[in-house]
């Protein structure tokens, strides 16, 4: 793992952290289950491979070298947010249509829904025409009908490995837990990690997974995120932490898993023509396990990118990019950190560690995003010391309504009262938008040519962005959250930009975001009260805005049962 020099976190799936939640109510089912669970095959016979030499020598490595010269910039590695989504898309298909040598994907999740199903396609062309496609993804969110992303590794020059499998079904992800429950200490720790990376040159992380509800899309809701694209030397650091996870004995090749036949028997079969999905079409006579074509009904058969956009999507013109270079460096996981021993000498200093040695050095303020925040009682020990020292902290963080995981909001919620008291300022987001143009997760470039218009002013938001901002002049952007699991469970990546501008404008949409849809908590007679920003259509609150008395209720049985480190 990289720090700078002294002087100077689909996290886990709503489901598993439903699961953490229950744990200890759950023992006796565990010891009852373990004898009859699957175990996996040997992971022998891998081929190491790592990221392409000489990046300068292709046309991303040549354009970035191009813009370097024009600004006449002293760093070596430049960036730009990407703080709309209609942002994140087009620079992934740009990417995607710019690379020559290879394409290097490591998420956490990866979905099979319209605007994946673009992306897919994109990437077997580049295949088709010679480009290496490697694709790392964490085992646990491959089932059901996201299982059929895999299907891409029967392409040439496509690899796909999956990261800490677990054994058993994969039919859904109720049943793939249930039958990795013998060793529960390994299904909690995932690699979170999120790198889409074009000849070694330039790349994007975040927070972003891959699927509709990243890419504001979804009918029913929508992760408010940010990414940076980064480009120069800072890639190559980008590239070698992939590489260590992909040659980690934790990678298996997908063909060691899943077999052709193995994905035509989990496609759900589209409905009869002029039918309804009660009434399926006769199920084809099975595949046998040899190569299935990738074309684009093979994801999805009751689906192709036409019927879900209102036009062809177009990649961002990197050519006219504006890059702010700075200083930077990777913060990043080793594979050991998610290792079968739980060694933690083999996971070393952690991002999270990294990120807080940091904050501890500010000496002005820290704005804090994290959707998932259960701080536990070291990181409220450096908030003491940091309020001590006159530092201003802000953290925005989702509210009960906003978030996609209760439990980790009953984690977070026992520790309200306590940051108030120190001077903490807490932010929760609204899950009902009225309009994000100019914060995070804006619909800005969602026009004429990108994915089909988003539904952020009519779906459900949720905060999904993680960040953190020191003294406006660094800013870190990445998959971490700051939470235990972060710390102690999930593999992470993030980009530490020592950079005004870039903190600016990442404040700047933060900021945003409070100003148009978030409350400020604050203490009233030793009680919490949620007060909208002036202005707002909305109301103060003394409960739990937005949330319904089932939720608050449900959230309330389940805080006594929710340890933080399993949130």
């Amino acid at each position: 793992m990289m720090f700078p020099p002294p002087a100077s976190r689909m996290l886990p799936a709503p489901s598993l952290r439903w699961l953490f939640a229950a744990r200890w109510l759950l023992a006796m089912l565990f010891a009852t289950c373990a004898a009859g669970c699957a175990s996996l095959p040997s992971n022998d016979g891998r081929t190491a491979s790592k990221a392409f030499d000489a990046p300068e020598q292709t046309s991303l490595g040549r354009l970035t070298q191009e813009k370097r010269q024009q600004a006449g910039a002293r760093s070596d590695s430049g960036f730009m947010l990407l703080d709309s989504v209609g942002a994140a898309f087009s620079s992934r298909l740009a990417l995607i249509e710019s690379a020559e040598r290879s394409l290097d994907l490591q998420y956490y999740a990866i979905h099979a829904d319209s605007s994946t199903e673009i992306l897919l396609e994109r990437l077997r062309d580049a295949a088709r025409r010679g480009v290496r496609v490697r694709v790392l993804l964490d085992d646990l969110n491959t089932v059901g009908k996201d299982a059929q992303v895999l299907r891409l590794a029967f392409e040439p020059n496509v690899e796909i490995r999956l990261f800490n499998p677990l054994p058993g079904s994969r039919s859904s992800l109720l049943a793939r837990l249930f039958t990795s429950l013998q060793d529960i200490s390994q299904l909690q720790k995932r690699m979170h990690n999120k790198l889409f990376i074009a000849d070694n040159a330039m790349g994007i992380t975040g927070g972003r997974n891959l699927s509709d509800a990243y890419f504001g899309t979804d009918e029913k809701s929508n992760f408010v995120d940010l990414d940076v694209l980064a480009a120069g030397r800072v890639v190559r650091d980008m590239s070698a932490s992939f590489d260590r996870f992909w040659n980690d004995e934790l990678a298996y090749p997908m063909q060691k898993l899943v077999s052709a036949a193995d994905l035509e028997a989990l496609r759900k079969q589209p409905a009869a023509p002029g039918g309804d999905p009660s009434n399926p079409a006769p199920k084809p006579v099975p595949v046998p396990s040899v190569p299935v074509p990738t074309l684009a009904s093979s994801v999805l058969p009751s689906m192709t990118p036409t019927a879900v956009l209102s036009a062809e999507p177009r990649p961002m013109n990197l050519r006219q990019i504006a890059l702010t270079w700075a200083p930077a460096v990777v913060l990043e996981d080793k594979p050991g950190k998610i290792g079968p021993d739980d060694d933690e000498a083999d996971a070393g200093d952690t991002v999270v560690d990294g990120l807080l040695q940091l904050m501890g050095q500010a000496r002005q303020d820290v704005l804090i995003v994290s959707p998932y925040f259960v701080p536990g009682a070291g990181m409220m020990q450096l908030f003491a010391q940091m309020r001590a020292k006159g530092v201003r902290i802000r953290v925005l963080t989702n509210s009960l309504a906003s978030t996609d995981a209760p439990a980790a909001h009953a984690g977070y919620a026992r520790y309200r009262k306590d940051l108030l008291a120190l001077g903490v300022e807490l932010y929760e987001m609204r899950t009902e938008q009225e309009g994000t143009v100019g914060g995070m997760g804006s619909t800005a470039g969602f026009g004429s040519g990108q994915v089909g218009g988003s539904k952020s002013g009519t779906s459900r938001a949720s905060l999904h962005s993680k960040a953190v901002i020191i003294d406006q002049r660094l800013a870190v952007i990445g998959s971490m959250n700051l939470d235990l699991r972060s710390q102690r469970q999930n593999s992470e990546v993030a980009l530490v930009i020592r950079s005004h501008a870039v903190s600016a404008r990442a404040a700047q949409q933060v900021n945003a975001t409070i100003a148009q849809g978030a409350y400020r908590l604050e203490l009233d007679a030793g009680q919490i009260v949620w007060r909208a920003p002036p202005g707002a259509a909305f109301k103060d609150a003394r409960s739990e805005p937005e949330a319904s008395t089932k939720l608050k209720l449900l959230v309330r049985l389940i805080a006594p049962f929710a340890p933080d480190q399993m949130l």
